[in-house]
């Protein structure tokens, strides 16, 4: 029973308008996903770019920072990138052939 509302779910009468309120409130939700759907194809077919923009690294100067000492914390602080982004392109370094070209180095952040 809502008192704000005086809807009694008890009734058949209660009953039938929750039901109709339940309907237009699922309506409404699948009409916004069929909006928002629309609008990613949308921006898509123009070119637009979607996701979280990319970072270029330069790995090597990761691992040259790693050997002089200093933490990842203060490595991904030098290059603005995040944390687990400095330690992720560090780590797959060592498993990537040494004659990559820098396209190839850039890592999404994290």
């Amino acid at each position: 029973m809502s008192l704000s509302e005086s809807l009694d779910t008890s009734t058949p009468a209660g009953k039938m308008v929750f039901t109709v309120l339940g309907a237009v409130a699922e309506l409404q939700r699948s009409l916004i996903v069929e909006r928002v759907k629309a609008g990613l194809r949308n921006a898509r077919a123009k070119g637009k770019r979607l996701g979280r923009p990319r970072v270029i690294l330069d790995v090597y100067h990761i691992a040259e920072l790693r050997n002089a000492g200093r933490s990842w914390p203060q490595i991904a602080n030098q290059l603005g990138c995040g944390v687990g982004t400095a330690y992720r392109a560090f780590h797959n370094l060592s498993k990537k052939p040494k004659d990559e070209t820098l396209s190839s180095l850039i890592v999404p952040q994290s």
